[in-house]
């Protein structure tokens, strides 16, 4: 499996503007955007060169998800399938492409992504404040 690299922290939260404060007041992150859709609050924040936090109220507290970036997301999750990780058999749409989620036999979750559209996250949220 040729993982690109880790683009995303998804970190859950049950008090996203705490921790935002925390982020970026207390560490010093870049708030780069924040969505408050489909009754959740989700905001993603830059802390320097590693992958971007996306912290999000739909996740439980204290669970952090990551997302890998795969050239090839069905090589990818059947090479993770054969070392013995779980998969539900559900890959969701995300603005920057399909995305699957892998359980490790010790139960940490993975996320896969391919980036057919990278940036189209933070695009996206351009297009909204224009």
């Amino acid at each position: 499996m040729a993982v690109l690299k880790v683009v995303y922290l998804y970190v859950g939260s049950d008090d996203v503007e705490t921790d935002l404060r925390f982020l970026v007041d207390g560490l010093g992150g870049e708030l780069a955007w924040r969505f408050h859709e489909f009754g959740a609050d989700v905001a993603g924040v830059r802390m320097g060169e590693g992958p971007m936090y996306i912290v999000a109220d739909h996740r439980p507290a204290g669970s952090v998800l990551p997302i890998l970036a795969v050239a090839d997301l069905d090589s990818a999750a059947e090479g993770l399938r054969a070392a013995g990780f779980a998969d539900p058999g559900v890959t969701v749409e995300v603005p920057d492409g399909p995305c699957t989620v892998l359980t490790a036999p010790a139960g940490n979750e993975v996320g896969l992504l391919q980036q057919t559209r990278p940036g189209a996250l933070e695009s996206e949220h351009d297009q909204r404040k224009a």
